[in-house]
């Protein structure tokens, strides 16, 4: 499957690579929330968090970590977020799965997420259902 991302990768595309090794690329977002908004992603296309395999993940994980304190340094940044957006309902728009780095500054915006409450049925409830699927898919784990 091709999309700008993949584009990107093949140099088909323009883009400010930060960072490139074998499986890994890195480039700054073309929308910025701050500028030195870093994109983190596998060279392989995976349409999301679920379907990268374990060991690329890892892999992953390992270099949005190094890329994280390098764009906290290189912008002088107060500290970072680190994000995925996973499904049309969490703010995915690129279909490449993918991480945010994006560099933080005091006072320069609050997210305005909306916490809810649990009623003691509801906490219950939810809590069971989880560990139902855990008990039913914990074979899946590796280690």
């Amino acid at each position: 499957m091709d999309c700008i991302f993949c584009d990107i990768i093949k140099k088909e595309a323009p883009s400010e690579i930060i960072y490139e090794d074998e499986d890994i690329i890195a480039f700054l977002d073309i929308n910025p929330i701050n500028y030195g908004h870093l994109l983190v992603l596998t060279k392989q296309h995976y349409d999301n968090f679920l379907t990268v395999p374990e060991d690329m993940l890892h892999k992953l994980i390992s270099r949005v970590q190094f890329l994280a304190g390098i764009v906290k340094r290189a912008t002088s940044a107060d500290g970072f977020n680190t994000m995925s957006n996973n499904g049309v309902a969490a703010g995915q728009r690129i279909f490449h799965f993918h991480f945010h780095i994006i560099p933080r500054f005091e006072n320069d915006f609050k997210f305005n997420l909306i916490s809810k409450s649990y009623n003691e049925n509801e906490l219950k409830t939810i809590s069971a259902k989880m560990k139902e699927f855990i008990e039913i898919y914990s074979g899946q784990l590796n280690g």
